[in-house]
């Protein structure tokens, strides 16, 4: 069963540095290099799992086209669990559409759950608010499942 996450009053979020790849996903803002440092230094600690390219393809609105001409498909991307169970691309681009356009059909991923990923958001107010949103999410699929194993009320 996947479960609420509580508020932790001593949430600290993630220091953002000058330089630091930050990676806005609505309000939820991840420090891309705190979560590239963590794999660096603890490398068991992340699933590293292969993904087709076409589940993480979605014709990106925007990419600069030198740096997928440059960029290294042999280093994973990383997938962030935004939903009970709904991973997204929050670093890679630029590898995932060379990937496409090479005609190449997987690439390796870091794959971090939310328990995972919720120390590299970058403010209170984000944190605050993947709270409310997962918990809004388990509550709706309890309620899918609710109505599907009891249909008639």
């Amino acid at each position: 069963m996947i479960k609420r996450f509580k508020v932790d009053a001593g949430f600290t979020p993630c220091p953002v540095n000058e330089g630091d790849e930050l990676y806005p996903n609505g309000i939820f803002e991840f420090n891309i290099t705190g979560i590239l440092e963590h794999i660096q230094r603890n490398p068991t600690d992340v699933a590293l799992v292969e993904i087709t390219v076409d589940d993480f393809f979605h014709g990106f609105s925007s990419l600069n086209e030198s740096q997928v001409e440059l960029a290294d498909m042999s280093k994973p991307v990383l997938l962030a669990e935004i939903s009970p169970g709904n991973f997204n691309l929050i670093d890679g681009h630029h590898r995932v559409e060379k990937a496409r356009r090479s005609g190449v059909f997987t690439l390796r991923a870091h794959k971090f759950t939310a328990v995972q990923h919720l120390r590299f958001l970058t403010s209170e107010r984000a944190y605050l608010s993947y709270i409310e949103y997962w918990n809004g999410k388990v509550k709706q699929l309890r309620q899918v499942s609710r109505a599907e194993h009891c249909p008639n009320g």
